[in-house]
C-alpha cells in the first residue's frame, strides 16, 4: 500500500511519496536515524508534486484554514490532480499522510481520501521539513527563509484580533504601575521631610500631608526668607491662611540648623521630582478611570475602578475573570491564608481583594462574610456581562449596585429587598433604550399584530365550534369544553343524546375504564393507608369476600 505525505511549508503544498517502506516493521527510532541522512531518505521519500502559493494573503489563508482543521479548495484541487482517482465501490490502493489530525479527518469526510497520523507519519515529514530545499532544486535557502519569518509575523498578527479600545492588558499594566507609584512617592516623601526637617523640623507637624510638603518646601526655599508677604503663597498652596500664619511663626523660633546653597539645591530637586511623580500619580489614575469605564464598565460602576481593576490583574485578563465562579472571586487575593487554613484545618478566609470595596467596611462585623458573598456574587454576574456583551453600558452595574445596596439595608434594619429578575429586566429595559431607540417604537405595533392575528383566529374558532355544534359533530364540541367540577350533574350529556352514535359509544367506554381505575387507585390507597371514609372501606370488604370464596371454592375441589 503506498503512502503519500502531504508537506505544508511556507512556500506552498508539497506531496511525496514513499516507496518500499513496511509500516509494520519500521521501528521509530530507525527511522528517526535514518531520517538525518539525505542519500537515504532520498532513496526511499521522492518529491510527487509542488504547488507555491500566489502570494502572502494567500499563503496566510492557507496557513488560517490548516491552523483551524479545515480543507481550502486550493487543496482540495491540487491533491484531486496529482493523487490517483479512487474507483467507486473499491477500496483505495493508497493512504495519504497528514501531520494534523482535524485537516485529516476533514480531507476524508470530503473526498474520501483514506488518511492517517502517527509517529512513523511525523517522523518522515521531519525528515521532508528538515531536506525539503533539496527537494525543489529552483528553491533557494534564502527564499525559503524569508517566507517563513513573512507568514509567521503575518500569522501572528492576524491571530491577535481584538478591539483596541477594549485591552484589559492596559489596565493590568496600569493598576501595577499604580501600586509601584505609591509605593515611591510614599518612600520618596518620608525622605524628602527627614532631609528638610534638619533645616525646619516645626513645618512637619504644620504640613502632614506629603504632596503639600513638597510644594511648600519649593515655595520657602529657605526658613530666614519667610515673612508676612509670602503669606498669599502658603495660602494658595495650602488653601489655609491660618496654616500659612502658623508656618511664618514657627520659622522665626525654628530649631534647625542652617544649610548650604547646595545642600538645599538638591534637596527642592528632590522636592521637584516629588510633585512631579504625585502629579504624573494623578493623571494615571485619571486613565485608569477612563480604561475602566471602557473595558468594564459595569464591574467599575459597581464595585469600583480600583478595586475592578485589581481583580482583573489578579485574575490575568477579564475573561479569566468572567471564567471565574463567585467562590473563586471571593477569595481571590487571599491564596495564602486559604491555602494556610486548608493545611492547619482552620477557618478559610471570607474575603479577599474584595475587602477593599466600601460596602464590606460599611456592613457589620456580623453581616462581613454574607456582604462579602453577595458582593462576589454580583461581581461575577457583571464581570461577564462586560466580557461577553458587545454593547457598553453601565446600566447592568447600577442595578446590581441598588442590590447590593438594599442587601445592606435588609441586613442592618431588616427592610426586604427588590427580587432579582425585576431588577435585571428593568435593567435590560435600560440598555435596550439606551442602544435602540427606533426599534423599541415598532415593538408595540408588532404587539398589537400578533393580538389581533390571536383575536381573528379566536373569532374563527369560536365560528367553526358553533358550526360543529349545529352540524352535530359532538366530539368536537366536547374537546373544547372544560372540565366540570365534582359534584355537578353531567345535563348535556344525559339529556342530549349524540347524533352520531359511532362517536359518544368509544367515549362512554373510556369514561368507564376511567371509573374503574379510579376504584383500583382508591383500592390501593386504603390497603397502604389507615383510611376511614365509609366509601373506602367497603371495596375492602369486597375484596375479602372474594378471598374467602377462592378458598372455599379450593376446598371444596379438594374433598371431591
Amino acid at each position: 500500500m503506498a503512502l503519500y505525505l502531504l508537506y505544508e511549508s511556507a512556500s506552498g503544498y508539497g506531496l511525496f511519496i514513499a516507496h518500499g517502506l513496511d509500516e509494520i516493521g519500521q521501528n521509530t527510532d530507525a527511522v528517526r536515524k535514518s531520517v538525518v541522512d539525505l542519500n537515504r531518505f532520498g532513496k526511499v521519500v521522492k518529491l510527487e508534486a509542488f504547488q507555491p502559493f500566489s502570494s502572502a494573503l494567500d499563503a496566510l489563508n492557507q496557513q488560517n484554514a490548516i491552523s483551524e482543521g479545515l480543507m481550502t479548495d486550493e487543496l482540495r484541487n491540487f491533491l484531486e490532480l496529482n493523487l490517483p482517482k479512487i474507483k467507486e465501490g473499491k477500496k483505495p490502493k493508497y493512504s495519504l499522510g497528514v501531520a494534523e489530525p482535524k485537516v485529516g479527518s476533514h480531507i476524508m469526510e470530503e473526498t474520501k481520501i483514506p488518511c492517517q497520523s502517527n509517529e512513523f507519519v511525523l517522523e518522515l515529514l521531519r525528515g521532508v521539513r528538515l531536506h525539503f530545499e533539496r527537494f525543489i532544486k529552483e528553491l533557494k535557502p534564502s527564499d525559503l527563509e524569508k517566507a517563513q519569518l513573512g507568514l509567521g509575523h503575518s500569522y501572528s498578527r492576524a491571530k491577535v484580533k481584538f478591539n483596541v479600545n477594549r485591552v484589559d492588558n492596559m489596565v493590568i499594566q496600569a493598576i501595577f504601575l499604580l501600586d509601584t507609584l505609591d509605593k515611591d512617592i510614599n518612600s520618596f516623601s518620608m525622605r524628602v521631610k527627614e532631609w528638610f526637617s534638619w533645616h525646619f523640623p516645626e513645618l512637619v507637624k504644620i504640613v502632614s500631608d506629603s504632596y503639600l510638603y513638597a510644594k511648600v518646601l519649593k515655595f520657602l526655599r529657605t526658613k530666614s526668607e519667610l515673612s508676612e508677604d509670602k503669606i498669599p503663597g502658603l495660602t494658595d498652596i495650602l488653601g489655609d491662611e491660618d496654616k500659612a500664619k502658623e508656618i511664618v511663626e514657627a520659622a522665626k523660633s525654628s530649631m534647625g540648623q542652617d544649610l548650604s546653597e547646595i545642600d538645599l539645591l538638591n534637596v527642592h530637586q528632590f522636592a521637584q521630582r516629588v510633585i512631579e511623580l504625585a502629579e504624573y500619580r494623578k493623571n494615571l489614575h485619571e486613565y485608569l478611570v477612563d480604561k475602566m469605564n471602557v473595558v468594564a464598565p459595569n464591574l467599575a460602576s459597581l464595585i469600583g475602578e480600583i478595586v475592578g481593576a485589581r481583580l482583573i490583574s489578579h485574575a490575568g485578563s477579564l475573561t479569566n475573570l468572567a471564567k471565574c465562579p463567585s467562590s473563586t472571586l471571593q477569595i481571590l487575593g487571599a491564596e495564602k491564608a486559604l491555602f494556610r487554613a486548608l493545611k492547619t484545618r482552620g477557618n478559610t478566609p471570607k474575603y479577599g481583594l474584595i475587602f477593599h470595596s466600601s460596602f464590606i467596611g460599611r456592613a457589620s462585623a456580623r453581616n462581613k462574610g454574607r456582604m462579602a458573598r453577595y458582593l462576589a456574587n454580583k461581581c461575577s454576574i457583571a464581570s461577564r456581562i462586560d466580557c461577553f456583551s458587545e454593547a457598553n453600558t453601565t446600566v447592568f452595574g447600577d442595578k446590581l449596585r441598588e442590590q447590593v445596596e438594599e442587601r445592606l439595608d435588609f441586613y442592618d434594619k431588616g427592610v426586604a429587598p427588590r427580587k432579582n429578575i425585576d431588577m435585571m429586566k428593568a435593567a435590560i429595559e435600560g440598555a435596550y433604550k439606551d442602544q435602540t431607540p427606533m426599534d423599541i417604537e415598532d415593538e408595540p405595533s408588532k404587539a398589537s399584530a400578533k393580538k389581533s392575528k390571536n383575536k381573528n383566529s379566536n373569532e374563527e374558532n369560536d365560528v367553526s365550534m358553533e358550526d360543529a355544534a349545529t352540524n352535530g359533530d359532538a366530539s368536537s364540541v366536547k374537546k373544547s369544553k372544560k372540565k366540570k367540577p365534582k359534584g355537578t350533574t353531567p345535563v348535556d350529556d344525559e339529556s342530549t343524546p349524540a347524533t352520531n352514535g359511532s362517536v359518544s359509544e368509544p367515549e362512554t367506554e373510556k369514561k368507564k375504564k376511567k371509573k374503574e381505575k379510579r376504584k383500583l387507585e382508591e383500592q390501593e390507597q386504603t390497603q397502604n393507608g389507615d383510611g376511614t371514609g365509609k366509601k373506602k372501606s367497603k371495596p375492602v370488604e369486597n375484596l375479602q369476600t372474594t378471598s374467602e370464596v377462592k378458598k372455599k371454592k379450593k376446598s371444596k375441589s379438594k374433598d371431591v
